[in-house]
C-alpha cells in the first residue's frame, strides 16, 4: 500500500504579521552592492553614491489598497492622492532626513473615469507643492477591480544625521509629537455615519463636529517641522519612527531593532480633547485608542538624556517614557500607579478572507 503523497506545509501569512513575513522572505538576500548602507528593516532604505561625506539617498515606498487602507464611500478622491503621498515622505522624515521626490503608480478597474484620476492628481500635486518634492515617474496598469496606489519616496540627508530605528540606547528618553488616536477615532465616526446612511439614504450628515477628527484621518499631515526643529536646536534623536501602526506596535519596532525593553507613562501619551471625547461617545477606551489606532503619522523617537534641555524648548513634543534594559520587557506605567506589560495591537496589514 503505497503511502499518501504529503501535503506541503502551509503557513499562514497572519502568524508572522507584516515586518516577520518581511524578514521571513528577505533574510536569504545579501547586500552586493558597496552603494548599500542600509536596506530591509527600516523606515527606509540609505544608498550612497558619494562616500561616506557626501549625502546619502533614502528610499521609501508604500501602497494603498481600495478595500484595505480606504473606503471611497467617504473618502474625496483628491484626499486620497494627498494621503497616499503624505504616508510616504513621513517614513523619509522619520529618518531625519528631506524628501525630495516621489513616483506615483496606479491600477485603476474601468469603473474610474479620466476625470477620477484627475481629482487624485490634484491631491498629489498639492503634497508635492506643500512639502517641495517633485514627480518624477510613475506607472499605470490595469486592476480587476477597485484602486491601488503606489507611491516611492526619495530623500536625502548626510550619514551623521541619519536616524534609525536601531540606535537607542538604555537611558535614552521616549519622545513623542503631536497627538494620537485622532486619526483612528475619526475612521470609527466615518464608518459609523457610512451604516447610518446605509440604513437610511440621504440622512443629514452630522460631523462638524469631529472636523479635526476626520481631517486627521483623511487629511494627514507629516512631520517636516520637527526635522527643522532637530536642526536648528542641533538635536538627532538617537531612534525615530513614524507611527503609523500604533504607538505600541511602533514601540515594539524601536525595541527589537535596539535590542531594549522601554517603560511608556500614560501620562506622556499625547491626546487631543475631542479624540477623548469622541472616542467616550463611541464607548472606546482613549488610551486604548492612542497606543493602538494608527495613521497618526507622527514621529515617536529617542534622545539622549544630555539633549532633554533641547526638547524642553521645542513645540509640540511629549516626554513619554524610557528605553529600558530588553530583560525588563515593555511595559506602560499607568496613572494609577500599575505597572502592566504592554502588547503590539496596531494596524494588522494582513485580515482574514470570509
Amino acid at each position: 500500500m503505497q503511502d499518501k503523497e504529503q501535503t506541503p506545509p502551509r503557513t499562514d501569512v497572519n502568524e508572522l504579521g507584516e515586518f516577520g513575513l518581511i524578514e521571513h522572505l528577505t533574510r536569504d538576500f545579501p547586500h552586493v552592492q558597496e552603494s548599500t548602507v542600509k536596506g530591509v528593516g527600516d523606515d527606509a532604505a540609505v544608498l550612497s553614491y558619494c562616500g561616506e561625506k557626501g549625502p546619502h539617498i533614502l528610499v521609501s515606498t508604500d501602497s494603498l489598497i481600495e478595500g484595505i487602507h480606504f473606503d471611497l464611500s467617504y473618502t474625496p478622491l483628491m484626499h486620497l492622492g494627498y494621503k497616499a503621498v503624505i504616508v510616504n515622505l513621513s517614513d523619509i522624515y522619520a529618518m531625519n532626513a528631506h524628501p525630495t521626490q516621489i513616483t506615483f503608480s496606479f491600477g485603476i478597474s474601468n469603473r474610474f473615469s479620466v476625470e477620477a484620476m484627475e481629482e487624485i492628481y490634484k491631491g498629489v500635486r498639492k503634497a508635492c507643492e506643500l512639502y517641495k518634492v517633485d514627480l518624477v515617474g510613475g506607472d499605470t496598469t490595469s486592476s480587476p477591480r477597485g484602486l491601488v496606489l503606489q507611491v516611492t519616496a526619495l530623500g536625502k540627508a548626510f550619514s551623521e544625521k541619519i536616524a534609525y530605528r536601531s540606535g537607542a540606547k538604555e537611558g535614552d528618553i521616549i519622545c513623542i509629537t503631536g497627538n494620537l488616536g485622532a486619526a483612528y477615532v475619526g475612521l470609527q465616526i466615518l464608518e459609523r455615519e457610512k451604516q447610518v446612511q446605509l440604513a437610511a439614504p440621504g440622512a443629514k450628515a452630522e460631523l462638524e463636529q469631529y472636523s479635526y477628527l476626520i481631517e486627521r484621518q483623511l487629511k494627514p499631515e507629516a512631520r517636516k517641522d520637527m526635522i527643522r526643529f532637530f536642526e536648528k536646536s542641533g538635536l538627532k534623536p538617537t531612534s525615530m519612527i513614524d507611527i503609523s501602526d500604533g504607538l505600541a506596535s511602533d514601540l515594539f519596532h524601536l525595541c527589537r531593532q535596539s535590542g531594549l525593553g522601554a517603560y511608556l507613562e500614560e501620562s506622556g501619551i499625547p491626546m487631543h480633547p475631542d479624540m477623548e471625547m469622541a472616542a467616550l461617545d463611541l464607548k472606546l477606551p482613549p488610551l486604548t485608542c492612542a497606543l493602538s489606532g494608527g495613521e497618526d503619522y507622527e514621529l515617536l523617537f529617542t534622545i539622549d538624556p544630555k539633549d532633554l534641555d533641547k526638547v524642553k524648548f521645542l513645540p509640540d513634543i511629549y516626554i513619554a517614557g524610557e528605553m529600558v534594559s530588553k530583560k525588563d520587557g515593555v511595559s506602560l506605567h499607568t496613572t494609577g500607579g500599575k505597572v502592566v506589560p504592554l502588547k503590539a495591537q496596531g494596524w494588522q496589514h494582513f485580515g482574514n478572507e470570509d
